[in-house]
């Protein structure tokens, strides 16, 4: 493969836009800058006096001729105004002498336009030299962002090649099976205690874990909390308020003190009160290091007493045993490989294709990196 082939997109573009640049400034530079800008501003004046007349001066009439009179005095007050060695000064007398006529036609406008175009080339290449001055800076902005992304891309695969050290072989159902099963029992437990005890002591509870950063219970809105604290209705089940919610009004006066204020609190908060369950305090995976799954243990250790049997405060007991295990870094390291790697990423560690991508991307950066480096010299 040629090097011009093999080189990233963002490099090539970033040449051909420098290559672009310093062509049209090489062609401005034999003829000088002061030279062009000033063909060019001429150009630029001509034609602007050739587009306001096109109209008002062509035709017969009396005011077509006044036009006319003024089109030619200003176009001849601007040759006339021209530096006698200005690059095509010709194309400018040309042009007059095109609409030096007692009565101009559209015909004769075409003329001096065509007549201006060798000027007109002037104006084009500043034209074409701010487009590739501004191609260029968008190149280099492409390049930065391709650069950003080739970085992220290999950090992610450097990661996933340190997970390649790992024995992906390990017993992590070790880890998994109690970890699952704590899950399972704690969920269900949560769902009867939601059930089963006034929604006061659920919201007591949620209330608590204030002061237990690891377990992230989504706390009582303040009004809902002050209606469940003072009202007689905070007896009752969290099923039982949401089923009085939808309940008529003649209905509920004989159920709860106030009908309205069940509503007004109990309904327009149905997401909250329905969304309460367990998942703050089960255990994520794949688990943390050691030394974070026993703060986590120890800090749902209070809750999962409120709301479950000794079963599963024994399986609770059992994760934190584990956590002193010899094995358990290594069980928990594998367990955080085999969650991460995909089974794509596997095949392609094994087979090499993960460190020739690698090596790719980190070609793919050196080039990027050089050719930034060299458009900021």
């Amino acid at each position: 493969m040629s090097e011009s082939v093999a080189r990233p997109e963002p490099v090539a573009r970033l040449e051909r836009a420098r290559e672009r640049l310093a062509a049209l400034e090489a062609e401005i530079d034999d003829h000088g800058e002061q030279t062009v800008e000033a063909a060019a501003q001429a150009y630029r004046n001509a034609a602007k006096l050739l587009d306001d007349y096109v109209d008002r001066a062509t035709g017969t009439g009396r005011e077509n001729f006044a036009a006319y009179v003024q089109l030619e005095g200003q176009f001849a007050a601007l040759v006339d105004g021209l530096p006698d060695d200005l690059y095509r000064r010709d194309a400018f007398e040309a042009a007059l002498d095109a609409i030096d006529k007692r009565r101009l036609s559209e015909d004769d406008f075409e003329r001096a336009e065509a007549a201006l175009e060798p000027a007109e080339a002037f104006s084009r290449l500043l034209a074409d030299r701010e487009a590739a001055r501004e191609e260029l800076e968008e190149a280099r902005k492409a390049a930065r962002l391709r650069l950003r992304e080739l970085e992220a891309e290999i950090a992610d695969r450097e990661r996933t090649l340190e997970l390649a050290t790992v024995d992906l072989d390990a017993p992590v159902e070790r880890l998994r099976e109690p970890i699952e099963a704590y899950n399972d029992a704690v969920r269900e437990a949560v769902t009867d205690y939601v059930a089963s005890a006034s929604a006061r002591e659920v919201f007591a509870l949620l209330e608590r874990s204030r002061l237990y950063p690891l377990v992230e219970f989504e706390r009582p809105p303040e009004d809902l909390r002050a209606y469940v604290s003072e009202s007689p209705a905070g007896e009752s089940t969290i099923p039982e308020l949401l089923e009085y919610a939808d309940y008529s009004r003649s209905k509920l006066d004989h159920l709860v003190e106030d009908a309205d204020a069940l509503k007004r609190n109990v309904a327009t908060r149905r997401t909250y009160l329905t969304g309460i369950d367990a998942e703050p305090l089960t255990i994520p995976w794949p688990p943390a290091d050691a030394a974070t799954l026993r703060f986590q243990v120890r800090e749902r250790r209070p809750f999962v007493a409120r709301v479950a049997d000794e079963d599963v405060i024994a399986i609770l007991r059992t994760i934190q045993e584990l956590t002193y295990d010899p094995d358990y870094d290594r069980l928990q390291t594998a367990a955080v490989a085999i969650d991460q790697l995909s089974e794509d990423e596997r095949e392609r560690l094994a087979d090499g294709r993960l460190e020739d991508e690698l090596e790719s991307l980190r070609r793919e950066r050196t080039a990027i990196g050089a050719a930034l480096e060299q458009d900021d010299e």
